[in-house]
């Protein structure tokens, strides 16, 4: 029986994912030990790439394949406009944090952004599956890890919870499922390529990551 395409990702980027699922950033959440400057900076440069996911999943919209994605996508898209947005204005309010401060033009944290759109700007349906597939199956494992240690800041709590939450592991899960389907007919050339995609998205995360540092 042939591989998943998505377990075909996993299994041959496992050394890179683990490296990010491990990322500082990560077990400084799990030891409730992250540095309020490092969280601040990382609510800025993660909240001007969620408003770049919008764009990347409108391409992704745009150029799906059945109506049920489509329908499925309008969803996506809705929760990041009306949730995820919604969290960092209300966070950017409570914590007094001007986002215009903040350099997200800087290049390793650009080069997640710009990456992550010319992936779905330029690349086919399932190119930006893929990359949303590596960047959620991502938070999705290690935040539902994280969700159960003890996080004393409370916005910092409610941003791994969102990411633990059955919503986004169902959002995870799609992005697979889509991938396994599709996986069925593709040629042996196809599938790595799409792999290689998720192992290039651990990498500009893991730079993004320690860009909140520094």
């Amino acid at each position: 029986m042939m591989q998943s395409l998505s377990d075909q990702m996993l299994e041959e980027n496992r050394d890179i994912f683990d490296a990010m699922v491990h990322h500082r950033f990560v077990e400084d959440i799990k030891a409730d030990r992250l540095p309020v400057a490092a969280f601040e900076r990382y609510l800025v440069f993660e909240g001007a790439f969620v408003d770049t996911a919008i764009a990347i999943f409108a391409y992704a919209t745009a150029k799906a394949e059945t109506m049920a994605q489509k329908r499925w996508l309008i969803g996506v898209l809705d929760a990041l406009a009306n949730q995820q947005i919604a969290y960092f204005e209300k966070t950017f309010v409570v914590r007094g944090i001007d986002p215009a401060s903040y350099d997200t033009s800087r290049e390793d944290v650009a080069a997640f952004r710009d990456g992550m759109l010319a992936i779905a700007r330029n690349g086919g349906f399932l190119d930006t599956i893929a990359a949303m597939f590596a960047a959620e199956w991502m938070y999705w494992t290690w935040s539902k890890t994280a969700s159960r240690c003890t996080i004393n800041d409370p916005l910092l709590k409610e941003w791994v919870a969102l990411h633990a939450e059955p919503a986004f592991e169902a959002q995870a899960r799609w992005l697979k499922t889509v991938l396994d389907e599709a996986g069925e007919t593709l040629d042996a050339a196809e599938r790595k390529r799409l792999s290689m995609i998720f192992g290039l998205v651990q990498r500009l995360e893991i730079d993004f990551h320690e860009a909140a540092y520094s």
